[in-house]
């Protein structure tokens, strides 16, 4: 083919169908980004909730696991010597690892039975129509606001033996004085107490949410019917509310299964003991202890890997108390 038949054809202008292509082709760029962008755009959202878990989450965890495996000590945390489930095995021989579970269970229940008895009780007085309702709302959150250590240390000073308020009033009572500290059950009612006041206002907003969405044409059938504020409480709220305390009660055992500050600071100097004859020590100071003051990072893993069994059966009976519920619905 010549130059000039060569010209002759480049100067020849386009097909209408390859203008048409030519079009279409940006159009079809954008609609594939369109659909990439529907399809990965969440991946991109929620990566960085992923990598902050693994990084700060399931790594501590998986390495915990792999030293609970070891002799390891504090002073030189980079030598391991294998010992199998020695840790374990030492932990379940150990009077002070039972010891430690039975305060945190005896706490526990100290805790958040009354806990979730009041806070359902001033969740139904705040579901009524009440004056500057804001104003008491937003008291009942300011214990959860306040720092651990700030309640703590107020609540040590009201239970001190000898200037206390609490003591002051026991004798204005005709009681005699309670030595918070040192005793066994009034230590534990001393810690239990601190951790009332902290999460039953909480606990309570949760319930209040949970009332706000009972539908009110139930509360004016049964109001019609004659019912009592008592028995529409008994008969519609409380049935109504049955998955929402089902879960404070999930949630708040897990809390008093990890229970760590306000222990430590009601025992003072001492406080990772949990009392001088261990009265009130929890796993979380048990832990502590071990890993932070007895140098064992080995047996202190054991004892957070421990823990976290204790809280997978929680989660475990959680899951088939949901089920059954389900099912008797």
């Amino acid at each position: 083919m010549t130059a000039a038949t060569t010209t002759a054809v480049e100067g020849t202008p386009a097909a209408p169908g390859d203008r048409r292509r030519d079009r279409d082709r940006p159009d079809r760029w954008r609609s594939r980004l369109h659909r990439w962008d529907l399809r990965y755009s969440p991946y991109a959202f929620v990566a960085p909730f992923f990598l902050f878990f693994a990084a700060f989450g399931l790594f501590p965890l998986l390495y915990t696991g792999w030293a609970s495996l070891h002799r390891v000590e504090l002073t030189s945390p980079d030598r391991m010597e294998w010992a199998g489930l020695h840790n374990y095995v030492r932990l379940l021989d150990n009077d002070f690892f039972w010891n430690a579970l039975r305060n945190t269970a005896t706490i526990g229940v100290l805790s958040t039975v009354p806990q979730l008895l009041m806070a359902l009780g001033l969740a139904h007085l705040l579901h009524y129509r009440l004056r500057a309702a804001t104003f008491w709302r937003v008291a009942l959150l300011t214990p959860y606001a306040t720092s651990v250590a700030a309640a703590t240390l107020v609540f040590v000073l009201l239970y001190g033996r000898d200037y206390g308020m609490v003591n002051w009033a026991l004798d204005a009572a005709g009681i005699g004085p309670v030595d918070w500290q040192n005793g066994t059950w009034s230590s534990r009612l001393a810690v239990s107490s601190i951790v009332i006041w902290r999460w039953t206002g909480y606990n309570a907003l949760i319930y209040l949410a949970a009332m706000q969405a009972v539908p009110d044409e139930l509360y004016e059938s049964a109001a019609l019917d004659g019912a009592s504020r008592a028995r529409q409480f008994v008969h519609i709220t409380v049935p109504a509310l049955r998955p929402t305390i089902l879960f404070t009660v999930v949630v708040s055992t897990i809390g008093a299964t990890q229970l760590f500050g306000e222990p430590l600071l009601f025992g003072g100097a001492g406080g990772q003991k949990g009392g001088a004859s261990h009265q009130f020590q929890t796993l979380g100071l048990y832990l502590y202890e071990q890993g932070w003051f007895n140098y064992h990072l080995g047996r202190a893993s054991a004892v957070a890997w421990a823990m976290f069994l204790l809280l997978l059966l929680i989660a475990a009976v959680n899951l088939l108390v949901v089920r059954r519920l389900g099912k008797d619905r």
